[in-house]
């Protein structure tokens, strides 16, 4: 009866017996070697603990570098009202973009100068901004007519050619695309 297979018992190993066995053989390495040579255990102890205290700082680091920006956001500066409170007016955004163009950053100062109309399209009551949204998301909520709508359509296209295209951008396009964020404000349909 006791010959049945039931009755073999194999003791089966621990799948993390491996990983227990290595823990065990540091430690034992590490008594070792405070007993044999206290001054390198010391050494080795000190430095592995600025090795953790660096690790420390740098992950904290990269946390502040994260959620810093989240957290100026709500002081930003002057507001223009509605859903864009707490956000710089058109005119501001202006002034950041020829900044940005004399600098030679045209691809940038296309990005104010795009964020400078709909700050100007909110004011006509064209557009509804918001910050998380998107230029594309603009197009298909903006109160224009046709040829603003064209317009507008091409200008994002031009924006996400050069600023998330990484194509490259002179003053010449940079002063095209602002004539005509300047000409789609005069094609708002009224609501």
């Amino acid at each position: 009866m006791f010959a049945r297979s039931e009755y073999h018992w194999v003791e089966r190993p621990h799948p993390l017996l491996g990983l227990l066995n290595l823990w065990h053989r540091l430690v034992n390495w590490l008594d070792g070697l405070e007993q044999a040579h206290p001054l390198a255990f010391w050494v080795l102890l000190g430095g592995l603990t600025a090795v953790l205290l660096a690790l420390l700082a740098h992950v904290g680091y990269v946390v502040w570098r994260i959620a810093r920006p989240t957290a100026q956001t709500g002081d930003a500066g002057a507001g223009t009202g509605g859903a864009g409170a707490g956000l710089e007016d058109a005119q501001a955004h202006l002034a950041r973009a020829e900044a940005l163009a004399r600098a030679g950053r045209y691809a940038e100062a296309l990005a104010q100068r795009f964020l400078a109309a709909v700050l100007q399209l909110e004011e006509a009551r064209a557009v509804a901004f918001h910050p998380s949204k998107t230029p594309a998301e603009y197009v298909s909520e903006v109160r224009l007519d046709d040829a603003g709508r064209a317009t507008f359509t091409s200008l994002v296209a031009q924006l996400y050619r050069h600023l998330f295209g990484a194509v490259p951008c002179d003053e010449v396009e940079y002063r095209e695309f602002g004539a005509a964020a300047e000409r789609v404000t005069r094609h708002v349909v009224p609501a």
